[in-house]
């Protein structure tokens, strides 16, 4: 039997972007988000945030760069992978989600300010680069 591994998770941009490239020349966004729940203390509803580092490949990392900007709604498909490294003789790991598809929700930032990339909604896989914009 395979094993699963497959996430998706809606949330707002903490930070813009921010796109670095490979010694050939692919790109790699790397971005973080958080995830608002509302859970119950006591008698009343209070809202926490989780946060997730995602990164993004190639042309959908590019494509999708001046759109990523902090505050900004999206929804992340993908699958989550963990790092492993040494530092000071101790080993650290860290899980991220790679990001395989991104879309773009809503108009409006956390703070409910219009974006001039209103409506727009596109499909970014790892390997296909499809955008529509309408205009």
């Amino acid at each position: 039997m395979a094993d699963t591994n497959h996430v998706i998770i809606i949330g707002r941009l903490t930070k813009d972007i921010v796109l670095k490239y490979t010694s050939g020349g692919m790109a790699i966004g790397s971005f973080p988000i958080a995830v608002n729940r509302r859970t119950k203390k006591g008698e009343q509803w209070v809202e926490e945030a989780s946060f997730f580092d995602v990164s993004l490949f190639g042309k959908s990392a590019e494509g999708l760069a001046q759109y990523l900007t902090k505050g900004k709604q999206i929804a992340v498909e993908g699958e989550l992978r963990q790092d492993r490294w040494q530092q000071d003789g101790q080993p650290r790991s860290k899980v991220t989600i790679a990001a395989n598809n991104v879309q773009l929700l809503g108009g409006n930032d956390a703070k409910g300010q219009q974006k001039q990339d209103a409506g727009y909604q596109a499909d970014y896989s790892a390997d296909n680069f499809v955008s529509e914009i309408p205009f």
